[in-house]
C-alpha cells in the first residue's frame, strides 16, 4: 500500500491507495490447505454447512458477485467455471457484475440476495441497511437467510485466502 499526500485548504491529508500486485507474474506465496490444514478444513465444513437448503444456481450467484466486488480472479473463474458446468446462461453471468442495471435477468429473491451479498462484502461502506435485509427478509425464511449470510460469509473468507496467498486463476485443482 502507498500514501498519496492531498493538499486542500492549507491542510494536507494522506491517503491510502492500494496497489495490487500483477498476478500474472506473482507466484503463489503459501499452500494454505498445507500449511493450515484444520483452518482449510473448518472453512470447507462451513462452505458445506451454508451451502445446505440453498439453490446451487444462487450459491453460484453470490459467490460469484462477492468475487467480483474483492476482485478475486481466481475465485471468479472457478465459480463461473462451475456455473457454466451447472448449466448457467453467458448472459446471466455476464450480468452478475451490473446485476442492478440488469435487473430483468434476475428473479426478485436472486436480487435480493446479490443486494445482500454487496451490503455484507461491503460492510464498512454503510453496514448492512434495513431495507437491504428486509428484502432478503421477504424472499427467504429464517433458516434460508441464515444459510445465505453464511455463504457470503464463507465466499469473502475464500476470497481473501485466494489474495492473500497470490492464487492464480485457472489453477484451482478441482
Amino acid at each position: 500500500m502507498t500514501t498519496t499526500e492531498i493538499k486542500t485548504n492549507d491542510r494536507t491529508t494522506t491517503e491510502a491507495t492500494t496497489v495490487r500486485p500483477n498476478t500474472a507474474t506473482t507466484t503463489p506465496r503459501l499452500n494454505f490447505a498445507k500449511a493450515a490444514p484444520k483452518a482449510f478444513r473448518a472453512v470447507i465444513g462451513l462452505d458445506a454447512a451454508a451451502r445446505e437448503g440453498l439453490d446451487p444456481t444462487l450459491v453460484e450467484l453470490v459467490q460469484i458477485r462477492a468475487s467480483h466486488l474483492n476482485r478475486c480472479a481466481y475465485c471468479l473463474h472457478m465459480h463461473t467455471t462451475d456455473a457454466r458446468k451447472a448449466g448457467e446462461s453467458e448472459a446471466r453471468l455476464h450480468m452478475v457484475a451490473v446485476w442492478q442495471e440488469a435487473d430483468h435477468f434476475f428473479t426478485e429473491k436472486e436480487q435480493a440476495a446479490l443486494a445482500l451479498t454487496d451490503a455484507v462484502t461491503r460492510i464498512g461502506d454503510a453496514g448492512v441497511p434495513d431495507e437491504v435485509y428486509d428484502r432478503a427478509a421477504a424472499h427467504f425464511d429464517e433458516e434460508e437467510l441464515a444459510h445465505l449470510l453464511a455463504l457470503i460469509l464463507t465466499i469473502n473468507t475464500w476470497n481473501r485466502i485466494a489474495l492473500s496467498t497470490a492464487k492464480r486463476a485457472g489453477t484451482d485443482e478441482r
